[in-house]
Parts: C-alpha cells; sequence; structure tokens
C-alpha cells in the first residue's frame, strides 16, 4: 500500500505514517514502527468536563474510570489491567477540559488481542451496576488525594471568576457528592451521556506497531468499525470566557504552601487556528528571555523577582489565558506595581522594535533542527501524542505541528500584542496574608476578587521604557544546521579514554540514532559533599546559587538547544549537558569559567536561601505518600537529611560559610565522567585532559565518597512514623535483598512484576483503599528491593498494613493456581521490559551513565538479570516469600503517616520504632559501595 503522502515527516524518522477514515468516520493514523519492540494505541475522544450535565459535575471523568471495567466481550472487570502488564505494558487514561484519552503499550506479538480488548470501551462497555458505588468512591479518593494541592486550590478560584455560562467554570473532578444518589439512576445518566457523547466521528486512533501499513489497516477495520457514529457535532457555547466586569481584576488567593507569586493574564482568543505560524510562541521567546537586559533580569537585579515564565495559561475552543508568571521576592510583593508596569515595558518593547523576521527566524531554526533531528519516543507516548495532535492540526501536520513555524505573521502577532494592554487583563496574586472574602467551593481556598483602580490602569497605560531593559541580541550559540559525523563506533560499550589518580572519562561514539548530539555527564565526588546535613545543605545551596548565576550567561544557550543541569548526590555535585554538538565545548567552557568565578553577591545568596528554605519547609505540605518516598532514602542513605534537618542548619548559613564550604569541597575531588553522542574518541580524550588540568590547579585527586546504605538484616519489623498534616493516611512497607547481584535483582524485579497488577485490583480496584496504591522494584545504592504503598482517605495505617500483609499471605496462593504457561508469560513480560530498546540517544545514555554508577562497567547487568529472570521457578518466588515476607516479624521498614481523619483509631506502634533518626543510622550495620 502507498504511504500517505500528505503527512511531513522528520528526515531522521524511519517510520511510516498514513491517515485513514473508516466508514464509521473515525479517524485513524497508522504507525509503521519496524524498530519499535513494543505496539501502543491511542484513542482521543473529543469530549471532556466541558460536557459534563451541569447537575452532575464529573461525569466524564467518571465515564473515563468505567470504561476500564468490564465490556460485554470481557466482563472480568480485572482483565484488561492483568492481560496489559502480563504481557510487558502500561496503560493510563485522563480526562480534560475537552478531550479524553486513553492509550496502552504492549508486546507487539499479542497487540491483535490487546486490540480486540482495547476497542470494546468503545463498542460494549458493561457499566456494571455493582462497580458503580466502588468507582465512584474511586473518584472520590482521587479528589480527596489533591485537597490540598495549591495548583488545583488555585484553579478552582479561577473558574468560580470566570463567566458562568461558560463550561470552564464547571467543577472538573467530581466526588461523591456530585456522582451521589441511586447507583441505579447513576447508571443510567452514565449509559445516557456514553450514548450521547461518545461517537466515532469525534474520536481519533492512533496505532504505532511494528507491523506493515497494510496489517495496521487490517487491524483498525476489523476491531475498531464496530465504533457507533452518532453522527455528532460539537457545539460548545458560543460565550465568552469572561465578563467584562472580570477583566481590569484582581484576585488575592491564599496558598497552603509558602509561595509568592503574580500571574498577569490577558484574555485571548482560541488559538489552534494560529499553529503555522505561533505568533505566541514567538512573543514568549522575547518576553521568556533570561539574558542581560530582559525582564526578569532587571527585576532580579532590583531584588523583585526571583523566577519568569511566560505563555502558559489555559486554552480551549474559543480562549487562551496568556500568562506572564513572575515568581516575587518580598520586596517584589511590596512593589508589585514595579513589577507589572515593568512587564507592561517589555512586551511595550517587544511592539515596537522586537517584530523582526531575523528574530523570528532565530526561534524558527531552532523548531527546525529540533524536528530533523527528533529523537525517537516510547510508542506509548508517541501514540498518545499524535492522536491529541490529530484534533487540532491538518492531516499533513499530524506530526510537525508541533514544530511549524511559517514566518513571521505580522497580522496575527500585532492583534495579539494589542490585546496585551491593561484593559484587558486579569492579575492573580498567591501569597499568605493576602486579603480575602471569600472562600472557594470543593477546596475551600480563601480569595477576593476586586476591580483594579482606574490610578492602576492608567499609570500602567501611560508607561516610558526603562532604558535597563533591552531585546536579545543574536544568538550566537544558533545553528542553522549541523550533520552527525559518519565514524562508526569502536566498541560496543563506553570505554575508559583518560584516566589519572583522581578521575576518569567514559567514552562511547554512537552510530545508531544519527542525531549530532551529544550527552555528557560530569560527577564530581567530595567528602565535604554531605558529610553532615549542614554540608549537605550547603552544597545545596551551592549548586542553587551557580545555576543562578550562570543563567544570565548560558541562556542563549539553552535557547539554541544547548542545555545543562547540575545536582547534589549522595557523594557530591553532577553536571550533565546536553544538546548539538558543535557548541557543547563552547558552552562547558563558559560553565567552567563561570563556575570559578564564583562572583555571589549578598542580595541573590538571602534571596537564593530563602528560595531553598521555603521549598524544604513545603516539603511538610506536600501529599503525604510524597512525603514518605522522600523519609525512605533519608531513613536508609547513610547520606541523606530530612529537608527540615537542612533547613535549620540553612537559616544559620552566611555567605561567608558559603564560600569556605566551596573551598574545602574542591580541596580533594574525584571526577567520572561520560562522554556519549556525536563525539570522536580524541576529542573525548583532549576533553579529558583538559578536565584534569583544571582540576589540578584547585584540588588534590580522592576515592570516590563512600555512599552507605542502612542493612535491615536482623531488625525485624522497623516502624517510623511521619508527621504530616493531611485528611489521607499513607504507608511504604520497603523489603531489601541482603545482597546485590543478578539473582537477587531478578528475584525482586520478577516479584513486583508478577505482583503488581493483583496489588492494585485487590486494594483499589476491589477494596478502595485508595487512589494512590501499587507496589515498585526500588533499588537503593545497588541493594534491590520492593515497596507496597497506599495513601488512603478511608483507612488507619494500623489497616493499611494489615491489608497489606494480607495480600501478602495470599499472594502465595495465588502464584501457586496459575498455570505454567501463564508463568512464562509473565517473565517473558518482565524481560521485554528490561531489554525494552533504547529509544533514543538521552535513554541510552542514561543507562550508561547509570550502569558506571552502579559499577557495571561490562555494561552487561541487564542481561545477566535476565538470565536469572529465565532461571527462576515459581517454587523459588513461593520460597522466597514464604521465609523473607509472610510472617510479621521479617526484616522490613514501614513508614506511614495518619490522617487527621483517623486519629482516633487505634494506633499502628510497636517497640520497635525508630524514634531517633540519627542515632538509628548512626549505630546501624551499613552496606557499603
Amino acid at each position: 500500500m502507498p504511504e500517505s503522502l500528505h503527512i511531513i515527516k522528520s528526515p531522521n524518522d524511519h517510520r511510516r505514517y498514513q491517515h485513514l477514515l473508516l466508514d464509521n468516520g473515525l479517524s485513524v493514523l497508522l504507525v509503521e514502527d519496524s524498530q519499535a519492540s513494543q505496539a501502543a494505541a491511542s484513542m482521543a475522544v473529543n469530549v471532556g468536563h466541558f460536557d459534563d450535565p451541569v447537575e452532575r459535575p464529573g461525569m466524564a471523568h467518571f465515564l473515563e474510570h468505567m470504561l476500564f471495567l468490564g465490556t460485554e466481550k470481557y466482563p472480568d472487570s480485572g482483565e484488561y489491567h492483568a492481560f496489559i502488564n502480563q504481557h510487558g505494558g502500561n496503560n493510563n487514561a485522563w480526562t480534560g477540559t475537552e478531550h479524553t484519552n486513553f492509550f496502552f503499550s504492549i508486546n507487539a506479538d499479542v497487540y491483535e488481542e490487546s486490540l480486540d480488548r482495547f476497542s470494546q470501551f468503545f463498542i460494549a462497555p458493561l457499566f456494571n451496576q455493582e462497580l458503580v458505588d466502588r468507582e465512584r468512591h474511586a473518584i472520590e479518593s482521587e479528589f480527596s488525594l489533591k485537597l490540598k494541592d495549591d495548583i488545583r486550590r488555585t484553579y478552582q478560584v479561577q473558574k468560580e471568576t470566570v463567566n458562568p455560562a461558560h463550561p470552564f467554570s464547571k467543577f472538573s473532578v467530581g466526588n461523591l457528592k456530585t456522582l451521589g444518589g441511586e447507583q441505579t439512576e447513576l447508571r443510567e445518566e452514565l449509559l445516557q451521556f456514553y450514548q450521547t457523547h461518545y461517537s466515532a466521528n469525534i474520536m481519533t486512533l492512533c496505532l504505532v506497531a511494528p507491523l506493515s501499513l497494510g496489517e495496521l489497516e487490517s487491524l483498525a477495520k476489523q476491531f475498531f468499525s464496530k465504533v457507533n457514529n452518532h453522527q455528532l457535532e460539537k457545539h460548545y457555547p458560543d460565550v465568552a470566557i469572561y465578563q467584562s466586569q472580570q477583566l481590569q481584576t484582581q484576585i488575592n488567593i491564599i496558598p497552603l504552601k509558602e509561595q509568592k507569586r503574580v500571574a498577569i493574564t490577558f484574555s485571548l482568543p482560541g488559538i489552534d487556528a494560529f499553529y503555522k505560524h505561533k505568533p505566541l510562541t514567538f512573543i514568549s521567546h522575547l518576553l521568556g528571555y533570561e539574558g542581560n537586559g530582559s525582564l526578569l533580569s532587571y527585576l532580579k537585579e532590583q531584588g523583585l523577582a526571583v523566577n519568569l515564565s511566560a505563555g502558559g495559561g489555559v486554552n480551549g475552543y474559543n480562549f487562551k489565558d496568556y500568562n506572564i508568571s513572575i515568581q516575587l521576592t518580598e520586596k517584589g510583593l511590596t512593589h508589585l506595581d514595579t513589577v507589572i508596569s515593568c512587564a507592561f515595558e517589555y512586551i511595550d518593547l517587544i511592539k515596537t522594535q522586537g517584530l523582526q523576521a531575523w528574530r523570528y527566524q532565530e526561534r524558527s531554526n531552532l523548531l527546525k533542527l529540533a524536528f530533523k533531528y527528533q529523537e525517537q519516543i516510547k510508542t506509548l507516548d508517541l501514540a498518545s501524542h499524535l492522536s491529541i495532535n490529530m484534533h487540532h492540526y491538518d492531516v499533513e501536520d499530524f506530526v510537525f505541528g508541533d514544530y511549524k513555524m511559517e514566518g513571521l505573521n505580522m497580522t496575527e502577532t500585532q492583534s495579539l500584542l494589542e490585546l496585551m494592554t491593561p484593559s484587558n487583563m486579569r492579575i492573580q496574586i498567591i501569597a499568605p496574608e493576602l486579603d480575602t472574602d471569600t472562600q472557594a467551593a470543593w477546596y475551600h481556598t480563601p480569595y477576593q476578587m476586586k476591580s483594579i483602580t482606574n490610578e492602576r490602569l492608567q499609570a500602567w497605560q501611560n508607561i516610558t521604557i526603562r532604558p535597563e531593559l533591552k531585546l536579545p541580541k543574536e544568538n550566537p550559540f544558533i545553528i542553522e544546521d549541523s550533520v552527525p559525523r559518519p565514524e562508526k563506533s569502536q566498541s560496543q560499550t563506553p570505554v575508559v579514554v583518560s584516566q589519572e589518580e583522581g578521575y576518569r572519562i567514559w567514552h562511547r561514539k554512537d552510530d545508531e540514532f544519527n542525531v549530532p548530539k551529544g550527552h555528557m555527564y560530569l560527577s564530581l565526588d567530595s567528602e565535604q559533599a554531605a558529610s553532615s546535613p549542614r554540608n549537605a545543605a550547603l552544597t545545596r545551596l551551592y549548586v542553587e546559587m551557580l545555576l543562578d548565576y550562570l543563567v544570565e550567561y548560558t541562556y542563549q544557550a539553552e535557547v539554541a538547544g544547548l542545555s545543562y543541569n547540575i545536582y547534589p548526590h549522595q557523594g557530591g555535585i553532577t553536571l550533565h549537558l546536553t544538546g548539538f554538538t558543535g557548541k557543547q565545548e563552547a558552552l562547558l567552557s563558559l560553565l567552567i569559567n563561570k563556575a570559578r568565578e564564583r562572583n555571589f553577591t549578598h542580595s541573590r545568596f538571602n534571596s537564593i536561601k530563602r528560595q531553598i528554605l521555603r521549598a524544604w519547609y513545603n516539603q511538610t505540605r506536600a501529599k503525604p505518600i510524597s512525603q514518605i518516598f522522600t523519609s525512605l532514602t533519608v531513613t536508609l542513605q547513610k547520606r541523606s537529611y530530612e529537608p527540615s534537618r537542612m533547613a535549620e542548619e540553612l537559616e544559620e548559613i552566611t555567605l561567608e560559610d558559603l564560600h569556605e564550604h566551596v573551598s574545602s569541597f574542591y580541596e580533594k575531588i574525584h571526577l567520572e565522567g561520560l562522554v556519549y553522542g556525536d563525539w570522536l574518541i580524541d576529542e573525548a580524550q583532549a576533553l579529558g585532559n583538559r578536565l584534569d588540568h583544571i582540576l589540578s590547579l584547585v584540588s588534590s585527586p580522592s576515592e570516590e565518597s563512600a555512599r552507605e546504605l542502612v542493612n535491615l538484616s536482623g531488625k525485624g519489623t522497623l516502624l517510623r512514623e511521619i508527621t504530616t498534616s493531611h485528611q489521607d493516611s499513607s504507608i511504604i512497607v520497603y523489603y531489601q535483598s541482603n545482597q546485590s547481584n543478578p539473582e537477587m535483582m531478578a528475584l525482586f524485579s520478577l516479584l513486583n512484576h508478577t505482583m503488581s497488577s493483583t496489588f492494585f485490583h485487590e486494594l483499589r480496584t476491589k477494596r478502595q483503599l485508595g487512589y494512590m496504591v501499587g507496589t515498585g522494584y526500588l533499588p537503593l545504592n545497588r541493594y534491590p528491593g520492593i515497596i507496597f504503598y497506599i495513601q488512603s482517605p478511608t483507612s488507619s495505617p494500623l489497616q493499611l498494613l494489615e491489608a497489606i500483609d494480607e495480600f501478602i499471605a495470599d499472594f502465595n496462593y495465588a502464584v501457586m493456581q496459575i498455570t505454567n504457561q501463564q508463568w512464562e508469560l509473565t517473565k517473558q513480560g518482565l524481560i521485554n521490559q528490561v531489554m525494552e530498546h533504547d529509544a533514543n540517544l538521552k535513554t541510552r545514555g542514561q543507562r550508561y551513565w547509570s550502569s558506571i554508577g552502579n559499577k557495571d562497567y561490562d555494561f552487561n547487568q541487564r542481561e545477566l538479570v535476565v538470565k536469572e529472570i529465565e532461571k527462576l521457578t515459581r517454587s523459588d518466588v513461593i520460597k522466597f516469600m514464604m521465609e523473607k515476607m509472610r510472617n510479621k516479624r521479617c526484616d522490613r521498614l514501614v513508614l506511614f503517616t495518619t490522617g487527621d481523619g483517623h486519629r482516633q483509631e487505634e494506633r499502628l506502634s510497636s517497640d520497635n520504632m525508630i524514634t531517633d533518626l540519627r542515632s538509628f543510622k548512626l549505630h546501624s550495620d551499613k552496606f557499603n559501595y
């Protein structure tokens, strides 16, 4: 069959694409990917919470949940999830304002069977009466999970302050109250909603597989032709999102987390029609500039702001909120009108001087290059992304649409800039201790909405651009084109190309992905980095100060696709540099020179210190499950500390302390590096020599820093309670291997793979213990482990632990029940996941780097683990569980939080509680590597 001539694709894209319209009106995109090890499918339906009946908020979301729970052909509610999991796949779904997206990936050899199951969602779902009540409790758990989420709390305020006739004003998630009433009635409404709103002609399907276009077309027709076409036409209300009195307003919102932020919002029309020229992308490119003379740079210099982003905001069929979001300092909050005035001055600068073709071309070139050397992504992500694109772009642009910038369209750009005025604006301020007079529904957010005075509006209308504000100069890092070098790799895996005492550089030339990009990882180990909570706090402060100091010098490089990150770890800090290889060395030189300058000022020091403190204190307001995930590593890794503990130290730290710490940090350094991608071996060697020379100027060689992990052997069941303020309780139960070898890695990962689907189905779907429920394979410091976790609005920690123990006890019988064939399929599913082909340069670079971190210097740990998985029998797994997991006194760590709603219930306690973490870590045996 001929390949579709209409779909523009990257020259670096090996896939073939074809668009198809089935007889029932279903729009299908077929993607033949001969290199994919997994197949994927995604259905995007043009139905979202905007379609919810007024009296039933959350109906679209509820329907999304119910579609997973059995169809006429496959009635068992857990069958789909189990089938996907058993065959090495993943699946999920989400409900947005105007779209709902269902997607999955799976081993290609069972693609046909999976499509048979998936397609039935849209043909003959059961909507089982007895599952209606259970699943609305799942919706309640999901709602409850985000009750203290500031993004949700702010979103609700926005919904309450728009035109009530606009569908954006509807409450989107749903909960027990909105989905209340008789199950039979709710089921009838659900059925009615499904039949009224789900129609083949407003759905888009994307199929990705290592099959020919012809085979994919047959599958699409075979399984999806029966999706009903009700010939629906979408008619959302033709009303403005804001009434006139809702513009020129200031909205004060009090968050739960410590933050100070202003969003300047302009009300624009829907933006789908502009995608070919992307005028807003161009405007944001200039407004969001962070180099010298930029809006952010000026606000930082004046001590008014610490961060800025331009272009975000909600959008939909007839609206786009264009946000300039600015993170303020204390001074910025008190001088808010100056901050807003500066924003209008910069907009004026763009209007009067910025609309130049060369500036637009810079942004366009970057997208062109990004598209030309587009890196492959996982089939699951590709299918989901393309199925949504199909709702927004012309057929030829399904793949290219995100990158298309056809030229500066002055009419479009000017028309949008003309709407960025004080008279078409709303200001949203998020900060503690603001005046409020209203509480938002559902999330109880305190807020106030009031008109902006004429004096303020006039002041912002009659502005003079201050001389410090300047548009960006030409970007020296942008390259018009780049070509990967044809040299082949001389080895199958990275090899050491440069080594002396205290440093080692690994290198491999890529010859598979054919992109002119590279990844460079440089890890600096220092004994001073995290030897105490104070030192760990100082190292984090140093990293944040460095990133802040560098941004003005490196922003142009970042824009040009050369990105970098610096992050602290147990042993020191890591620099990860990535992007087009032509200019990577220039950026590295810049980073090294600037890092050595260390021109940290008192004002930036105070500002960054406050930012870090705010982030650490806010950690105590995060979701309970997030807090105990953080506490798990803190409890077990010798050089990890609670954020609140580091915050205590940071409060007292001065700029002089920081300079002193930086000097001692660099006194003795061990450097490990990886250069991978479009780098030649002699370039990597030369780089190694340069780095060695630079280090020799400031430090003497050192061994790697120790990374110690608490050994739980012989400790029995250890309990540690984390104090939180949240209505939900949460728990993590962690089992640790006492050996770090391929056998144990295989056993723990297979155990997790075998259990995960059943655990989710039993404890979340059936017993409705919470929305966040799961298991995970968790290696820490190379030692394998498995975790079970739940965050629950309904059950106390004691009940959650009993439920997990009961599940583990019963699971042996479940393993005994499965057939040999099912067991072999389960193992094969895991093997396929472990051996999944690296999708792109980034994924392979990450794998190589983690291999080096794990001392897997032969880069064959995956293969060794797979050999062990192949050997494992069901009796091996049952024996291990009987010996290590089934009795109440087995070695494990239980972390938990008690929800506000469960404080009166029987407590989870024992005489084996960790009450003094420092003492526990100090006196415990450790694994060392």
